[in-house]
């Protein structure tokens, strides 16, 4: 796996994007290579407390969640996703990528292989509502508020999330 990158987004237009927390990109997290990657993948969110919940694509039109973090694991083929909102950033992500996204950041996918197959989770008791619309002040108070995991998506204890959103935290 190559370093984590850690990608701070401010508010970009309707999208409220997350103030404190940093999307975090893992390239290469899994090794195309080894079978089943859909399956590895929900396992692996699975035994760090993020329960995969579909698996899909990624819509082609700019949306946030307000009411969870989001683990989206690329299972196969390959993507460009604008992330940040309108005019925000472009990733090009493969077969074996994970993104974490916290919650507020906006996200599309601008264009993707056919097979492209994407394994979604979230942390318990949390979901992904789908809103387009800009964001109040309530649903910036709900983000905000919104309680994040302690244990990383893909590492587990002592994961990047911990050193990312953890430190960017208040608590």
């Amino acid at each position: 796996m190559k370093p984590i990158r850690a990608l701070q987004l401010e508010s970009r237009g309707a999208i409220p994007n997350n103030p404190r927390l940093p999307v975090l990109i893992y390239e290469s997290a899994f090794s195309p290579d080894t079978g089943d990657l859909a399956r590895q993948m929900e396992q692996r969110f699975a035994e760090n407390d993020w329960p995969p919940q579909w698996r899909n694509g990624i819509y082609a039109f700019h949306h946030y969640h307000a009411e969870g973090h989001e683990v989206l694991g690329i299972a196969a083929g390959h993507a460009v996703l604008i992330v940040g909102g309108d005019g925000g950033e472009e990733l090009r992500v493969s077969a074996g990528d994970v993104l974490v996204l916290p919650a507020g950041t906006g996200h599309c996918r601008r264009s993707a292989s056919e097979d492209l197959l994407v394994v979604g989770a979230y942390p318990p008791d949390q979901l992904g509502d789908t809103l387009r619309e800009a964001a109040t002040p309530e649903i910036r108070g709900a983000i905000d508020r919104l309680p994040f995991p302690r244990i990383d998506p893909v590492l587990g204890r002592g994961g990047p999330l911990v050193d990312y959103w953890v430190a960017n935290s208040d608590g």
